[in-house]
């Protein structure tokens, strides 16, 4: 039963709520897609914190709707019944500063996707940023549970990624997907994951599948506590929630991919 909980939570990875852009801690901004419908998981990544009154909504390509639909109370309910109780229990059990280092470690652990998305999109500053940090966290940094590398030498992440990348190639949003687990994506977005998850060393290490399941889990719930009541404030306060989380997802990747 507890592996199966585990096997549960970790195919959610990059599926957590999360309802804004403001910055938090570094963990958050593995979430790289929002989260999934209750849902990346902002992935992680996160949903716009203030948007223009005037400011119209992304266009958006939706034949899927109905499915959407369907897959996002899916995504709720396991949102709820499931990751948001043991995030909780997480940030009761453990201290903000272990919290923290922990999402550093994920964090550093992501630098393959980082340095090849902002290497391909011709980012060499951003790329040589990307070695320079996992080195300096890695060695003086414990491991990567300390972002040495910003605090101390003012070398920030520049959280790129794959889908990032086919945006600035000019590939389009194509059309929009709920995905069960994952939450909110586009055609070109899912395209992109598939891609982030070759170069990810938690797809390959440790080569116990169980025991990669279980650091996974443990990454998903660690992502789902820096988010808990952001995916609430959202549904509070749309009229459909539904198609808040879509065009907020939207306007992120949109802003992500023009910065």
């Amino acid at each position: 039963m507890r592996k199966l909980l585990l096997t549960i939570m970790a195919l959610g990875l990059l599926w957590l709520p999360t309802p804004s852009l403001a910055g938090q801690e570094v963990a958050q901004r593995e979430s790289g897609t929002v989260m999934a419908a209750p849902s990346n998981a902002l992935p992680s990544t996160t949903l716009p914190a203030e948007v223009p009154e005037e400011q119209e909504p992304p266009a958006v390509s939706d034949p899927l709707e109905p499915w959407n639909r369907f897959i996002f109370t899916l995504n709720d309910l396991l949102y709820h019944g499931l990751l948001k109780p043991a995030a909780t229990v997480y940030t009761a059990i453990l201290p903000e500063p272990i919290r923290i280092a922990v999402g550093h470690f994920f964090h550093n652990l992501a630098m393959p996707k980082h340095f090849l998305s902002a290497l391909l999109q011709g980012k060499w500053e951003a790329a040589g940023r990307e070695l320079s940090r996992f080195g300096i966290n890695t060695v003086l940094g414990g491991l990567g549970f300390f972002d040495v590398a910003e605090t101390h030498f003012n070398l920030k992440s520049s959280d790129e990624d794959l889908g990032q990348t086919l945006g600035t190639l000019g590939f389009g949003d194509a059309i929009y997907i709920q995905w069960p687990l994952f939450g909110p994506s586009t055609l070109r977005d899912s395209i992109g994951l598939a891609g982030d998850s070759l170069v990810n060393p938690l797809s390959y290490y440790p080569e116990n599948s169980w025991t990669r399941m279980e650091i996974l889990g443990g990454k998903t719930v660690h992502d789902t506590s820096t988010r808990i009541g952001e995916y609430e404030d959202l549904k509070k306060a749309a009229i459909d929630p539904y198609v808040a989380l879509r065009d907020a997802y939207l306007q992120m990747r949109r802003s992500q991919i023009q910065r």
